[in-house]
């Protein structure tokens, strides 16, 4: 069984700053962190690989610096790693994004399931995961809080609902998003750290991946992110500072003098 998870590099949501020029976000001198939703991805992706054997693949686009994130992933046990790099990818919304990542999927043989976090924190669309089985033409579900292979060939999958939960089952290859319900991720090991910090990665473009530039990146979008801004502080908001039991004490005065903004 040959799982790929995707993951993504996003900036550190601390350090968050917005260009006032190009209303984008800045990530030149911005930390950099590993999507948090996609950890729990490549854990359910361990966890069946340790339940029925196989291989593991985590694959990321973005640019040279990213490779530290395929890096940590691989500390964790994850056999091997890909990036996608070139800079015309650069500016690619959900469509090119998913395109580049299914071109990558194919190209890196058969592919029993591609597992993705739920969203990342800087765009927020949860668009990428049904996008990528749309250009793979696969079956695909989200919000999975548990897998299971049933048969050799078929994915049963526990998916959260509004409601509670449901579940799917789908033939493979397919591809799946899941939840951090799935169980925490593990942490690094020292022999896994180690091999992380010397396995060669490989780094494909658009030319390896058979892709033209009208395809992907900018030129490639059907949309384009117009403003970035951060909300304007209101002048009649009140901080409540102090302990716990100072702070409930304050709302709760305020609250009883009918002195709360915007209630």
């Amino acid at each position: 069984m040959h799982i790929v998870v995707c993951i993504k590099q996003v900036p550190d949501a601390k350090n968050v700053r917005i260009d006032p020029e190009t209303n984008t976000l800045v990530r030149q001198g911005v930390d950099s962190i590993v999507n948090p939703h996609d950890w729990y991805a490549v854990e359910a992706a361990l966890l069946l690989r340790d339940e029925y054997g196989g291989k593991t693949t985590v694959m990321t686009m973005g640019p040279p610096q990213a490779e530290e994130a395929l890096r940590e992933t691989l500390a964790l046990g994850v056999d091997e790693a890909v990036l996608l790099s070139d800079r015309a990818f650069a500016g690619a919304d959900t469509w090119a994004t998913s395109l580049t990542l299914a071109r990558a999927v194919e190209k890196l043989g058969p592919v029993d399931l591609v597992i993705c976090g739920k969203q990342a924190i800087d765009g927020d669309t949860a668009q990428v995961g049904p996008g990528l089985a749309a250009h793979l033409d696969q079956p695909y579900t989200t919000y999975g809080r548990r897998l299971e292979l049933v048969n050799g060939d078929q994915l049963r999958v526990e998916r959260l609902t509004d409601f509670g939960y449901e579940v799917v089952q789908m033939a493979l290859p397919a591809v799946v998003t899941v939840v951090r319900e799935i169980g925490d991720p593990r942490m690094p090991g020292l022999k896994h750290k180690m091999r992380a910090k010397k396995l060669e990665i490989p780094t494909w473009g658009a030319v390896d991946l058979d892709l033209n530039p009208e395809e992907v990146g900018l030129q490639g979008s059907f949309t384009q992110v117009v403003k970035v801004f951060s909300p304007p502080p209101r002048s009649d908001r009140e901080m409540i500072t102090g302990e716990v039991e100072e702070q409930a004490e304050k709302l709760f005065n305020l609250l009883r003098a009918g002195k709360v903004p915007g209630l």
